[in-house]
Order: C-alpha cells, then structure tokens, then sequence
C-alpha cells in the first residue's frame, strides 16, 4: 500500500507539471535596442512593460497577446504564425527564428537572444531569453515594439 501511495504521489507530481506546461512558463527578459538601452521588459508571468515599467500588455502561454485593458490584439499560432485581432496573418516566426512578414518576406530574425534586421544587423536584444521563448520575442516584436522594422 505504502508503495502504491508513493506513486500516486509521483502521479500527482507529474500531471501537476503537465497542467502546469499550460500556464505561462516564459522567462522574465529585458528587451533592448541595439545599442544596448533598456526599453522594456517581459515579465515571468508574461507581463509586458515599457522602460518605466508601465504596463503595456501580456503575453498569454496560449499565445494570445493582450493590451493593458484585456482586449485581444492577436495571437502567435503554435506554428509561429502571428494573427491580428480579426485573424489575418502579419508575419511569422519559423523554427530557426526567421521573421517573416505577412508577404512571407523575411524582415529579421531571432539569433539566440538577439534580434537582427533582414540585412542581419543587430537590432536589440531580450536578455534572459531561451529558445523556448522564441513565440514571445515574436508577438513583442510584432505587436509592442516592432524592432525588426528599425
């Protein structure tokens, strides 16, 4: 019985993990222009803020992206695919962290941490990034802050 007990525990342990994987689970990075200066941050909790840390949205860990009333300004797909409010697609992230536009035109991409323009110019960086956070560096770049287009 006792056994039994310890992997009902383990059980409990690992779907409280797999609910979990539902909930945010981004990092907290600060977001900077290419010469280095801070112009905002992405909380843990997917809290967007500008330099004085003002709210100016969130990042939801179904992709949604909100602005600071809750109103839906769109969404990245699973597949990278970012989509407006209405639904149209604005761009993309694929895989290796290319920034395509709606045209399908690559207009930066995502090196690691740091963001570069279609000429591969560095452009800014989220410090304190992974590469699993690569679907929220695209919804702040395509709806907060357009670097890739600087």
């Amino acid at each position: 019985m006792r056994i039994k007990t310890v992997r009902s525990g383990w059980a409990v342990a690992w779907m409280l993990l797999a609910l979990g994987a539902d909930l945010w689970a981004g990092s907290a990075m600060t977001v900077r222009d290419g010469s280095g200066t801070s112009l905002g941050r992405v909380d843990g909790d997917g809290t967007v803020r500008d330099r004085s840390g003002s709210t100016l949205g969130r990042i939801e860990a179904n992709g949604t992206v909100r602005d600071r009333s809750g109103s839906t300004l769109g969404r990245v797909e699973g597949d990278g695919t970012v989509r407006n409010r209405g639904g149209s697609t604005v761009g993309r992230v694929d895989e290796g962290g290319t920034l395509r536009d709606r045209g399908g035109s690559t207009v930066g991409r995502l090196d690691g941490c740091t963001v570069r323009n279609a000429s591969g110019s560095t452009r800014g960086r989220f410090d304190g990034c992974s590469r699993a956070d690569h679907h929220a560096m695209a919804a702040y770049l395509f709806f907060f802050l357009p670097l890739h287009h600087r």
